[in-house]
């Protein structure tokens, strides 16, 4: 690619294309397991004295997952925010 100019052949856009939406989807899937992380300490450490909820609930999955996903989902969007934000496209074509 020639940096002078702007302009990308389809071939040379239809791989960046790839390379950004790979780029979106490991940064998205960091956020989803960190969420999870997050959640799994929540109910492990007790905090709020949640874990010992859980435990004394007669079905302790369904509010564990109630507790999981929205976390996981919230933490995977905001990774994936920030790295849309972060995104080195300028400096890509200044190579």
């Amino acid at each position: 690619m020639d940096p002078e100019r702007d302009e990308l052949t389809p071939e040379e856009a239809r791989q960046d294309h790839w390379d950004m939406l790979r780029f979106l989807a490991m940064n998205a899937g960091f956020g989803v397991g960190l969420g999870l992380l997050v959640a799994v300490l929540l109910i492990w450490l007790d905090i709020g004295g949640l874990g010992t909820h859980l435990g004394r609930a007669q079905n302790s999955i369904l509010p564990a997952i109630l507790i999981a996903v929205p976390l996981a989902l919230t933490f995977g969007a905001a990774v994936a925010a920030s790295a849309i934000m972060l995104m080195p496209y300028k400096k890509k074509k200044q190579r």
